[in-house]
């Protein structure tokens, strides 16, 4: 897939506005479920048909490797 493309993006959110900036759309994982990557960081993101963007969630949902959780 990889859609570079301009999304909110929630570490860059001020208070409750949502703020705009980019993110590469790797692939989909599932039923509005998607991998994507900002700044070098791998984690979910929803597409939000009724805005036309996508929100991508770098700080509750970023992509651990397994061996990066303790080995399990």
């Amino acid at each position: 897939m990889n859609l570079k493309c301009e999304c909110y993006i929630h570490s860059l959110k001020q208070g409750e506005k949502n703020v705009l900036g980019e993110a590469t759309i790797l692939k989909r994982l599932g039923d509005n479920d998607y991998l994507a990557e900002v700044g070098g960081v791998k984690c979910h993101a929803i597409f939000n048909p009724f805005v036309g963007r996508y929100f991508v969630d770098d700080v509750y949902g970023i992509v651990r490797h397994p061996q990066e959780r303790g080995g399990r």
